[in-house]
């Protein structure tokens, strides 16, 4: 197509994507899916190049890029990448040993007015007649019970029942192999080899192609950056540079395992701290992902492969496999002509399943500031503006979760509970600590109903509750709370398990 058929002579026509995995073909889909005809779109990926492959949580977000986005039918979704329902992450000896909470998808209870709900029951709960803020949520009482429906019949609109928030465990290379066949099918062209060199343009340093091993030369407007750590645009050909966040985020190692498909299928992740860090549980439908995230300055690689294949609920099915990160995120995300996605944008450790929200944000925002091949500069400053704020305020809530415990146990949670901790998020403590209040930063990711349950799970208890409350008859209150416990009391043991849900409507080919 050219000027004469109508076409804007400024407008993109060559993506090249750099890198594959989940993050690679979920940019692929999308852009596929939306920048239109007349726009050649092509990703570089090597077979020889492993992908790193643990991202297997999501959180609800995912269920409308894959729906609503790209179309995807959910049962075949499920199916394809052997994928289980999550309704949210257990937490265990978080705050002390012997602690245990769901941070669930979803606000608990109903509000009443503009009261969320948390503030009636801190009402309640500091007066001792209200039990832990999960008896109050769906997410909260369903997923301890192994139970999973996506949403009660004939529940009223403002019911906890009435559209249950809930995300996916997925097998992340079955996913993007998923995401490949959907993409090319809409014209992406994939092309097979390793980059060995990369060539910028003159004057401004924009890049203008990339050569494979093979001699092939493949140029593009936009190059968008999937290849992972070593970022190999956005860091080693444009130097962007990173910001390291590891003294307040100091797991810098991860060893990861699959075991065994054990039953049941819980519907949540599990997060279990341990002496030097955390070990996730996910359960899949053929088998379980593994593995522990660790501080290195406090456990060796062999101490924390022989815990981690200590605490397996199944026989392992191969030998960890050591993962080494720098938390953090890079000074720019979108650098000249070079928008980084995935691993080579940033590393938050996956302890609330941000990975792939992450990229899934990042190519939300690259579509609605897509350029022109002028690349006004304004675009890349809002696109990296906006998302270092995400990822700030994403790693203020992983934060909070090392730095809210009592544990004095070992020198690592010594120095997580003393640590100083970022101005933003001791503000935010501070204020949930005087009264549950929690003031949300625009459009950040992690919303007032998962600051509530994180903190309280991690016990920082307010001493008082909003003034509102109090203007309203005491007897109200206290009906509108165990209301909504015995709703869930009574409902919650009629839903099917989640076994049981699997078998009827998602149950995935023995592979």
């Amino acid at each position: 197509m050219n000027a004469h058929d109508g076409a804007d002579p400024e407008r993109v026509g060559r993506i090249t994507i750099v890198g594959g995995g989940s993050a690679g073909w979920m940019a692929a889909a999308a852009l596929a899916t939306y920048v239109g005809a007349g726009t050649t779109i092509r990703l570089v990926e090597s077979e020889a190049i492993g992908i790193v492959g643990v991202g297997e949580a999501s959180v609800p977000h995912l269920r409308q890029f894959n729906g609503q986005w790209l179309g995807i039918d959910e049962a075949d979704f499920v199916r394809r990448t052997q994928a289980t329902a999550k309704l949210g992450i257990q937490f265990r000896d978080w705050g002390r040993i012997g602690d245990s909470y769901i941070h669930g998808f979803g606000a608990p209870g109903r509000s009443l007015g503009p009261l969320p709900f948390h503030q009636l029951w801190l009402k309640e709960r500091l007066a001792g007649k209200a039990g832990p803020i999960g008896n109050y949520s769906a997410q909260g009482v369903m997923a301890p019970s192994g139970k999973f429906a996506p949403g009660a019949r004939n529940a009223p609109a403002d019911s906890p029942l009435a559209d249950i928030a809930y995300a996916y465990h997925f097998d992340a290379t079955l996913y993007a192999r998923f995401l490949r066949e959907l993409a090319e099918s809409r014209g992406v062209q994939r092309i097979e080899g390793k980059i060995t060199q990369v060539r910028q343009r003159a004057g401004d340093g924009f890049v203008e192609s990339v050569t494979l091993d093979n001699g092939q030369v493949v140029d593009g407007d936009l190059f968008i950056d999937c290849s992972g750590f070593r970022g190999l645009l956005i860091e080693e050909t444009l130097d962007t540079g990173y910001v390291d966040w590891s003294h307040w985020l100091p797991c810098d190692r991860a060893m990861a395992v699959p075991s065994e498909r054990v039953e049941p299928l819980t519907p949540y992740t599990r997060a279990t701290a341990r002496a030097a860090g955390w070990q996730w549980r996910i359960p899949l439908q053929h088998r379980t992902g593994n593995g522990y995230v660790y501080s290195s300055r406090h456990l060796s690689d062999d101490a924390a492969a022989a815990t981690l294949l200590a605490n397996l609920d199944g026989r392992a099915l191969a030998e960890p496999r050591r993962l080494a990160f720098t938390a953090g995120m890079r000074k720019k995300f979108w650098n000249r002509n070079v928008v980084a996605l995935g691993l080579a944008s940033g590393f938050l450790e996956p302890l609330e399943s941000t990975s792939i929200y992450l990229v899934q944000s990042g190519v939300t925002r690259l579509l609605g500031l897509f350029p022109r091949r002028d690349f006004n500069p304004l675009l890349a400053e809002r696109y990296n503006r906006d998302t270092a704020a995400e990822y700030e305020r994403i790693r203020d809530f992983l934060i909070l979760h090392y730095h809210a415990t009592t544990r004095d146990d070992t020198p690592f949670w010594n120095a997580c509970r003393t640590m100083a901790i970022p101005d933003s998020l001791h503000e935010a403590i501070e204020l949930f600590r005087a009264d549950g209040r929690y003031l949300r930063h625009g459009e950040d990711f992690f919303a007032l109903p998962n600051w509530v349950q994180v903190m309280l799970g991690q016990g920082i208890v307010p001493r008082s509750y909003h003034p509102m409350v109090d203007q309203m008859p005491g007897e109200r209150v206290a009906e509108h709370v165990d209301g909504v416990r015995a709703m869930l009391a009574q409902a919650v043991p009629t839903m099917p398990t989640h076994s049981e849900w699997i078998e009827r409507y998602w149950k995935a080919p023995v592979p």
